[in-house]
């Protein structure tokens, strides 16, 4: 699938989230804007956000 990168602002936004110790990610669906951020949460948790996250029938 060839997924066109995100705009300078949300990378920039990304960027900072990181910085504050939160984690994105983003629906790999080509044109979906969909994004998840979390910090401070168990490894279940992380991959139940990535699951939603990225898969585009769920959201």
């Amino acid at each position: 699938m060839n997924q066109t990168p995100p705009p300078l602002s949300e990378l920039l936004s990304d960027a900072v989230a990181l910085l504050t110790g939160k984690q994105t990610v983003r629906c790999p669906h080509p044109g979906c804007r969909v994004n998840v951020r979390y910090r401070a949460v168990t490894p279940d948790e992380a991959k139940q956000l990535i699951d939603l996250a990225t898969d585009h029938a769920r959201h």
